[in-house]
């Protein structure tokens, strides 16, 4: 049951909607060892408009997607980040998903778990079949969070992110319209 406070509990994490208290979390979670595969640390300038895309992501209730942060049960910290949005795909609109979990955080399961939590948002959000994730193919630890949570490999691809940099990423996709296992 979803709330307007919190949202599905998964094996040890709660996902609780973006808010504005969230910009502290985003700056942590810029560290350069934290975005080494996503293009290196953004601006304060952009820190601050992807904090307001957040925002306004979990504000909405079209189904379009939603942003979290991620606390971990019981101690109630809060461990990263994860969302779900829209983005057209081979000409299809399907779910994304990204992630980041501090790194006191790393190693205990906490994003396969997140990853769990979001893939059951997005199913009940209901509006597209299939969640893509794109991680680069260097990042051994979430293309096993993709494996674990289920997703399917569908190959490699050139992916840009952000925009002026070019990665190889691994390209998972989840079925929405399966139950999870």
């Amino acid at each position: 049951m979803t709330t307007t406070k919190t949202s599905r509990d998964t094996r040890g994490v709660r996902l609780e909607p973006w808010s504005e208290a969230d910009a502290g979390l985003l700056r942590a979670l810029n560290a350069p060892e934290l975005m080494e595969h996503l293009g290196g640390p953004e601006t304060e300038e952009r820190l601050e408009r992807r904090h307001r895309r957040y925002v306004d992501l979990s504000a909405d209730r079209s189904g379009a997607g939603r942003m979290f942060r991620i606390v971990l049960l019981p101690e109630e910290a809060v461990a990263g980040s994860i969302g779900f949005w829209v983005r057209e795909w081979e000409g299809q609109p399907v779910y994304e998903t990204g992630w980041t979990v501090l790194p006191g955080f790393q190693g205990r399961g906490v994003a396969t778990s997140a990853t769990r939590s979001v893939a059951a948002e997005a199913r009940a959000a209901g509006l597209h079949r299939h969640l893509h994730a794109f991680p680069s193919v260097d990042n051994t630890a979430s293309n096993a969070v993709c494996r674990k949570a289920g997703f399917e490999p569908l190959g490699e691809l050139s992916f840009e992110y952000p925009p002026g940099h070019t990665m190889t990423c691994r390209n998972w996709r989840l079925d929405l319209a399966r139950e999870p296992a």
